[in-house]
């Protein structure tokens, strides 16, 4: 099965948004261009629903896999809706040629992947914000090591960490 890295902006308080139609406009421009790079490297990124409306759209050059009851079996350039099992949406962008997928979230989606230990490594910025209340990176119950591969500052207040997990 192709690895996963799971790809997560979050607060200082660990939490990716305020809530599920929150859009990710609270992100410094370093972790904007970070993400896009990283993304485009990858060549396809999964999500969930709430997460994809919360972009400005398809993002092109790379496959955009969202996962979604409603909508699945729905593709058009760039785009691909899905549903059921990840371990078969992974073993299908294998099939399809890819290498590695990278997760974008949001959080039900993250502890779906988590708890199926399905994520093989994590790259987080951690921006200076604080929200207090909203949506964790996880809502699932977990007790993992992670192992540090990378430290980056990427501007004067945030850094981005690249972990391997350890199950």
């Amino acid at each position: 099965m192709i690895p996963v890295t799971l790809i997560m902006a979050i607060t200082l308080d660990g939490k990716i948004a305020k809530n599920s139609q929150h859009f990710a406009n609270w992100t410094s421009p370093e972790d904007k261009k970070h993400f896009f790079k990283i993304s485009k490297e990858f060549g396809v990124m999964m999500m969930g629903e709430n997460t994809f409306k919360t972009l400005p759209g398809v993002l092109p050059g790379r496959l955009n896999v969202i996962f979604s009851h409603k909508k699945a079996g729905y593709e058009e350039k760039d785009l691909k809706y899905v549903s059921g099992e990840p371990e078969k949406v992974l073993e299908e962008l294998e099939a399809l040629g890819y290498k590695q997928a990278l997760l974008c979230g949001g959080t039900f989606l993250n502890s779906l992947f988590l708890e199926k230990q399905l994520i093989t490594e994590m790259i987080i910025t951690i921006e200076p914000k604080i929200f207090g209340q909203g949506l964790s990176l996880f809502d699932t119950e977990a007790n993992y090591s992670l192992e540090l591969k990378e430290l980056k500052k990427i501007n004067n207040n945030s850094l981005t960490l690249r972990y391997k997990i350890i199950y």
